[in-house]
C-alpha cells in the first residue's frame, strides 16, 4: 500500500493522535485513502492548503487593500517603487520583473496608476527611446499610509504559528520554490 498514514487518518479512524486538529484537506486525503488506497496522496496535505490559505490570505489582503482604494496589482507597483529607494523611479522592465508579470500587466497597472495620478512615465535621462515610472508624491504618500496596515494583516494571519513555526515555514517554502527553480534574477 502507497499510501502514507498520516496524523490526519489516524484522526479520522478516531485512533489518539496528539497532533493538530483535523480540517477539511485531513477529510479529502482520508476519503482518497478509502477510495484509492493503492495511491500515495499524501501531496494533497500541501496543496490542498496551499489553495485553502491562498484564498483565505488573498481575501484578508484584498480587504486591507480596499480601504486604501488599492487592489493587490496596483500595492504591488507602488510598493515595489518605494522600497527602491530615492528617486522611486525604475523602467517598466525593472517593474515587470520584480512583479513577475507580463508586459501587458504592468502596462495596464500602471495606466491605471498613472491616471491616478500615483505614478507618472517619462523618457529616460540614460536613452531617451527609454521609459521610466516614477512615484507621485501622492502614490509615495498612499503606499506609505497602506504598507504598516498590510504588515498588521499579514501579522494578524500569521498569529497562529509560532516564532519557530513561521520560521520553519519559512525555510520549507524557500527551499520548494528553489527546488522548482524560482530564483533571484
Amino acid at each position: 500500500m502507497w499510501l502514507t498514514v498520516t496524523s490526519s487518518l489516524r484522526n479520522l479512524a478516531g485512533i489518539p493522535y496528539p497532533g493538530p486538529v483535523a480540517d477539511h484537506v485531513d477529510r479529502v486525503v482520508a476519503q482518497w485513502g478509502a477510495e484509492r488506497p493503492e495511491l500515495d496522496v499524501s501531496p494533497m496535505e500541501v496543496f490542498g492548503r496551499l489553495k485553502r490559505l491562498y484564498r483565505l490570505v488573498d481575501a484578508e489582503l484584498n480587504r486591507t487593500f480596499g480601504e486604501h482604494g488599492l487592489d493587490a496589482a496596483s500595492f504591488d507597483v507602488l510598493a515595489t517603487l518605494r522600497r527602491s529607494g530615492p528617486p522611486y523611479r525604475l523602467t517598466p522592465t525593472g517593474l515587470m520583473q520584480s512583479a513577475m508579470v507580463t508586459s501587458g500587466a504592468i502596462t495596464q497597472r500602471l495606466d491605471r496608476l498613472e491616471a491616478r495620478g500615483l505614478v507618472t512615465r517619462t523618457a529616460s535621462d540614460v536613452d531617451g527611446r527609454s521609459r521610466e515610472v516614477t512615484l507621485t508624491p501622492e502614490g509615495y504618500a498612499l503606499i506609505d499610509r497602506a504598507l504598516p496596515d498590510h504588515l498588521a494583516t499579514e501579522h494578524r494571519l500569521l498569529a497562529g504559528l509560532d516564532d519557530a513555526q513561521t520560521a520553519a515555514f519559512v525555510d520549507a517554502m524557500r527551499t520548494l520554490l528553489a527546488a522548482l527553480g524560482d530564483s533571484p534574477k
